[in-house]
């Protein structure tokens, strides 16, 4: 049997070690309650400033710092990023997906997760739906309207869309893949390309995640033999340039054995008035690029 001093010992010790252990509770509440506030706009599923007009003009100001360099000023969709005045979004169109999307970035693609890049300087949980509540300020609740399926037929067919451009992998190399661009460029923007195709140049044909992709250049050049080769550019340095001719032949030549070699930022593309495409099959041929592009 234990003395009264051993007793008394172990009284001690417990009381010694429960007080810490309410000491540690209370300063882990504390945590806690630091922690949850911080992180209350972050996990939240509603947009705490929807419709609040302040918030909007705020939300403008982050958006042109970080995300305009993409997406465009307006949100119309810029050389990489989608139009986001589109009510329906490509990796979700709620609020909270749209607040996760640009907080964690969609991998595989050249949405980075906010403040991973040089561009812009990041932002708060509260400035994500701010800039979430500008988006919603300049969002069209309208579709185009076409004939999505009639405009597949007309892009692989007749007007010969498919012969230069490429739809998730089928169709021709020479102009730009083209299974984004309805959600990377405004219904008007699109309908202009095909109007008048200098009038906005896409980006080259390695469309990529790298900061700055490659521009679209169109290439005339004379062999020292006097065949005459058209096309675009796919690399080139100050001694050489590779490229793909209009049958998508690959060439590399040396610059200083060639009798003419031209680079532009002018199309290839002829220009489709409304002889060649009716404003009706054009619309058809824009939803089906839109339609594409949302799957």
């Amino acid at each position: 049997m234990s003395t009264w001093r051993e007793q008394w010992r172990s009284l001690r010790r417990w009381r010694i070690c429960f007080g810490g252990l309410r000491r540690t509770a209370a300063i882990g509440t504390i945590v806690a309650a630091v922690l949850l506030g911080a992180t209350t706009l972050w996990a939240q599923e509603k947009n705490p400033y929807a419709g609040d007009a302040k918030a909007a003009r705020l939300g403008e100001s982050q958006f042109r710092i970080n995300c305009a360099f993409c997406h465009g000023l307006g949100a119309k969709g810029g050389g990489r990023g989608p139009d986001l005045t589109r009510a329906q979004k490509k990796h979700g169109s709620s609020d909270e997906e749209i607040f996760h999307t640009i907080s964690d970035g969609v991998p595989g693609t050249a949405m980075p997760a906010n403040g991973t890049t040089g561009q812009g300087v990041g932002m708060t949980p509260e400035e994500i739906w701010q800039v979430i509540t500008y988006i919603r300020s300049v969002e069209k609740k309208t579709t185009p309207v076409g004939d999505a399926q009639r405009g597949n037929a007309l892009f692989h067919g007749g007007p010969g869309c498919a012969t230069c451009h490429m739809v998730n992998g089928k169709g021709g190399r020479l102009g730009p893949d083209l299974t984004s661009v309805g959600a990377a460029r405004s219904v008007d923007s699109l309908s202009e390309s095909v109007r008048n195709p200098n009038q906005r140049l896409a980006w080259g044909l390695m469309e990529s995640t790298k900061e700055f992709p490659q521009e679209y250049l169109s290439i005339t050049l004379v062999t020292q033999s006097g065949e005459k080769i058209s096309g675009v550019v796919l690399n080139e340095d100050n001694f050489s340039v590779q490229m793909m001719d209009t049958r998508e032949q690959i060439h590399l030549f040396e610059k200083e054995k060639l009798k003419l070699c031209e680079i532009s930022r002018e199309s290839l593309m002829p220009a489709y008035d409304t002889k060649t495409l009716s404003d009706k099959d054009l619309q058809d041929i824009v939803a089906y690029l839109v339609s594409v592009s949302a799957k």
